[in-house]
């Protein structure tokens, strides 16, 4: 099993992580650059600073104009739709019972011994899953895949999954894309575009957008030729479903045919045909939502978590689902290989990396899930102190987030320090990985980025040809870019350059794998 005792100590106070070469993490001064042969390579991504105080955060309230306007000029069956689209049931109870029609005694009776009992059975359903008295907003920061969700400058980020363009959701609800091939930096807003709290774009498309916001999924139909810096909103479409808000996690088919989302407060993940903005459930019952959502890269499986302790894996073909309960807590993030034949996930409460291995079924066993009957412990991420000859570092507790890049070679893992121990800090591991033919960890290192700064949301460079690229939004609004230079072992490449610059690594890279299945 690796642990964290094993990585290299981390960079000293003032460096920050540059690039990897050989197996080992270089480190250095803010204002060094990376070696020439290695500059072409990230020449036109862009390096920003989005500093919160360029931003203000919206303080309008959901509801706060709609009696003024809808309750007095329109109809009662109009606002009781109204309130169903928004609210659901409960929303068309209260507008009955406040109506103000006369001749309506009975129902406005009725609906008012309803809705009792329906704020009763939402109490009881509120203590088996506290999560529901939540409001709207910390709902969306408990179960955000970004740190800081509430507090920080970048609320979520996303690659573009076939070229070197990224979207940003900033605290203002304001998303930013940026091109590397165009100066143009389009900024969508959309009076629904609230507490954004995940992106995904859609495969084999240039320019489609998915945004998960507190009321509805917006998906936003870009043109990639246009220099409009200010796309109408009605390039958006909205897509809603009664009862499924805040929505937390969003989910593309590798096909692009289909789109996923969740929300902690509805049972059911809903399955999109965004063309004709209908939409399937998958209800089950038991975990009190449907938190975060992960499809595998071969498009076979889609792993779901709820917020209680267990979490399912769908297959993509007869949906059906497999259920695994956890110990401790619930299933806080999770990761696919990229033949989709392992799953790494983490559980809130607990500071290991588990793994699940899946089967291939054909014939008649042809749409079962076929995962592993137990998972088993790949890392151990206990607090450990690292001595340094600057100070004492405490690095280690649970994992918030984790990305696995394409070509199934470094995992990323963002470690959440804990805020009772002096001297812990969040940080970001980095591990070497290989699944095939048997799966194996081994530590990389630690990357550390200007002073003061904590990492809040990690991914991937989708198609990037020199070994992976990982980016990393900052809690100071800076968004960086390190680079893994390597020769992946199932995609031939070339090297960065023809006459490579050599570089001694200050720590030894432990050969053996720490985590075999042999």
């Amino acid at each position: 099993m690796c642990s964290l005792a094993l990585f290299p100590p981390p960079p000293p106070p003032g460096d920050i992580t540059l690039y990897e070469f050989n197996n080992a993490l270089v480190c250095g001064r803010l204002y060094e650059q990376l070696p020439l042969a290695f500059q072409s390579q990230l020449a036109d991504l862009p390096v920003l600073s989005l500093p919160k105080e360029t931003l203000k955060a919206h303080s309008r309230l959901e509801h706060s104009t709609r009696p003024a306007f809808i309750h007095h000029r329109e109809s009662l069956w109009k606002r009781c739709l109204s309130a169903w689209r928004d609210v659901g049931l409960c929303g068309v109870l209260k507008e009955i019972a406040s109506a103000e029609e006369e001749g309506l005694q009975w129902a406005k009776t009725g609906s008012s011994y309803t809705l009792a009992v329906c704020h009763w059975l939402s109490s009881l359903h509120g203590s088996l899953f506290p999560h529901l008295s939540l409001t709207s907003e910390d709902m969306i920061a408990e179960f955000s895949q970004a740190v800081d969700w509430a507090g920080c400058t970048i609320r979520a980020f996303a690659w573009h999954p076939h070229t070197s363009k990224f979207a940003v959701a900033l605290l203002d609800d304001s998303i930013r894309v940026y091109n590397s091939n165009s100066a143009t930096i389009p900024s969508l807003k959309h009076r629904l575009q609230r507490n954004v709290a995940a992106m995904a774009w859609k495969p084999l498309c240039a320019s489609i957008l998915a945004v998960a916001c507190q009321s509805c999924v917006l998906v936003w139909h870009l043109d990639p030729t246009s220099l409009s810096t200010r796309p109408s909103s009605g390039c958006a479409q909205v897509l809603s479903y009664p009862g499924h808000s805040p929505v937390t996690s969003l989910a593309w088919a590798p096909s692009g045919d289909l789109l996923l989302s969740a929300s902690p407060v509805d049972t059911a993940m809903l399955v999109w045909d965004v063309s004709t903005e209908n939409c399937v459930q998958l209800q089950w019952f038991g975990g009190g939502g449907v938190t975060y959502l992960a499809w595998s890269p071969d498009g076979s499986k889609v792993l779901a978590a709820t917020p209680s302790a267990v979490f399912r894996v769908w297959e993509a073909q007869m949906w059906t689902c497999e259920r695994w309960p956890t110990i401790k807590g619930r299933c806080q993030t999770g990761c696919w290989s990229p033949d989709g034949s392992r799953l790494l996930f983490t559980v809130l409460g607990e500071s290991v990396i588990y793994s699940l291995s899946f089967s291939e079924y054909r014939g008649e066993m042809q749409g079962q899930v076929g995962g592993s009957k137990t998972a088993s412990i790949v890392a151990d991420l206990s607090e450990t102190t690292f001595e340094t000859l600057y100070s004492e570092e405490r690095i280690g507790g649970e994992v918030h987030s984790m990305v696995w890049d394409p070509t199934g070679e470094r995992l990323a893992v963002i470690i959440r320090g804990n805020p009772d121990t002096p001297r812990s800090q969040t940080v970001i591991a980095v591990f070497r990985t290989r699944n095939s033919p048997v799966f194996e960890l081994l530590p990389c290192g630690f990357l550390r980025g200007e002073r003061g700064a904590q990492p809040q949301l990690i991914a991937f460079h989708p198609c990037f040809k020199k070994g992976a690229l990982l980016t990393v939004c900052w809690s100071t609004g800076k968004i960086s870019h390190v680079p893994f230079f390597f020769v992946s072992a199932h995609v031939p490449c070339a090297s960065p350059s023809r006459s490579p610059v050599t570089i001694m690594a200050s720590a030894s890279v432990r050969e053996q794998p720490l985590f075999s299945e042999l």
